[in-house]
């Protein structure tokens, strides 16, 4: 079957010559066209890749969401990545994922994990749709029946954050992550307070120290009124020095934290061994990470106690899987990172991860809206605080694109906010 639009290309099955494996094709089944799919339809742009093949009706999805720089992981996926995969048979995962990761020579990074990983899972959606099984089962099959998630508590001042976690509590939560604002804008995960510092060069700025006098308070207040029995977490969102960590670990400490979230900034990885060393809290890293390489140094040498990862910014299900059997091995469990700006494709190929790995430790949650569901018929529902995947073949979760299409995305969303995270004299901070 030859392919046509952007995708087609030299040979007469559509495909690179160079591209094919010097091996057997077992069957007729050939990858027909590869494109991505933008939609935002709570605001964040999501981006998901569609693998059609020559089988009528058979198709994977896969998600390559990186919402700061989606444009960039659109085109690599329709102008760069999905032409290596036109004539492949869809099978190929681990050939297909390898040729994609060492064609652009320079490798690794957000945009281009992003671009594979949206192949690789779509390819392993189409693996699951064959096998008329859920993609847990490919792996394994169940470690648990479902999985415990934690849901975000935040506000502009304690109480309110204390009553936001009061209500997730009465949904069925038991373990949540709270944030709280303070004076000035740059505050991470709660909203802040305009003009918090009126005799400063940046009245709206965020102060280091008045952030690690703020964080045991609102701690503190928790334990007081939610108790012992819920599981309390927090992310410091890479604004500290691993000095300043250790201070916020040990203050945090009388207050048993599950997990203490992205404590320093990913150019100085290399001294969260020391960090977590001196840490009474167990220390959860790996969003940020953007190759497969600085996975294994942050598990193999010993800087982390949970692995945060975007799963798609490393390159999807098959990288993810040699890394949760290498923490596994290690004594490292997971955490992954899955806020909104996951698309629900994301969300199901985590799932798989964490059902059949006996290294799952936490998994982040999201509620989405109702157009998300509308756009991504199966989106996975949270019930009683937890999440189960689909026992439908492949991800169970699909993409209806005309609704997507009435959903655009909008640049710079990300942008407007982080240029603003300064302190109150005016030096830049990690957003």
């Amino acid at each position: 079957m030859t392919a046509t639009g952007p995708n087609a290309l030299l040979d007469g099955e559509g495909g690179l010559p160079e591209a094919r494996p010097p091996w057997h094709r077992q069957d007729g089944l050939r990858v027909t066209a590869v494109r991505a799919v933008v939609t935002a339809p709570e605001g964040l742009p999501l981006v998901v890749v569609r693998v059609d093949t020559s089988e009528p009706g058979l198709y994977g999805l896969g998600c390559a969401t990186f919402t700061q720089r989606y444009a960039a992981v659109a085109a690599a996926v329709d102008e760069h990545v999905g032409p290596l995969v036109v004539g492949r048979n869809p099978a190929d995962i681990e050939d297909i994922t390898r040729l994609v990761h060492y064609s652009s020579y320079w490798r690794g990074g957000p945009v281009l994990g992003n671009a594979l990983s949206g192949i690789d899972q779509a390819l392993w959606d189409i693996a699951g749709k064959r096998a008329g099984m859920p993609v847990y089962e490919l792996l394994g099959g169940r470690s648990r029946a479902a999985v415990e998630v934690y849901s975000h508590a935040a506000g502009t001042t304690v109480q309110e954050t204390l009553e936001q976690a009061e209500t997730l509590l009465d949904q069925g939560y038991r373990h949540i992550r709270l944030q709280v604002g303070g004076p000035g804008l740059g505050t991470y995960g709660a909203p802040g307070t305009r003009g918090g510092y009126p005799r400063s060069p940046h009245p709206d700025g965020w102060d280091t120290a008045q952030y690690l006098r703020a964080t045991p308070r609102l701690f503190e207040a928790a334990r007081a009124r939610l108790g012992e029995d819920v599981s309390l977490m927090h992310d410091v969102h890479s604004r500290l020095t691993p000095k300043q960590a250790v201070v916020l670990a040990r203050a945090l400490e009388p207050y048993a934290l599950s997990f203490l979230e992205d404590v320093i900034a990913p150019e100085f990885y290399d001294r969260l061994p020391e960090v977590r060393a001196a840490s009474p809290v167990p220390i959860a890293v790996g969003e940020q990470i953007g190759n497969v390489t600085d996975a294994v140094r942050l598990i193999r040498d010993g800087g982390i106690d949970l692995l945060r990862l975007h799963t798609s910014a490393i390159g999807g299900l098959t990288p993810t899987r040699k890394l949760v059997a290498l923490a596994e091995l290690l004594g490292v469990r997971t955490a992954f990172h899955s806020p909104g700006d996951i698309s629900p494709v994301g969300v199901a190929a985590n799932l798989a991860v964490d059902v059949s790995t006996p290294a799952f430790g936490y998994q982040e949650s999201h509620t989405y809206n109702e157009a998300t569901h509308e756009v991504f018929p199966g989106t996975p529902v949270v019930r009683d605080g937890y999440l189960a995947p689909s026992d439908a073949p492949g991800w169970g979760v699909d993409l209806d694109e005309r609704a997507a299409a009435r959903y655009p995305p909008v640049k710079f969303l990300h942008e407007r906010w982080s240029a603003g995270v300064r302190h109150p004299d005016g030096g830049l901070d990690a957003p």
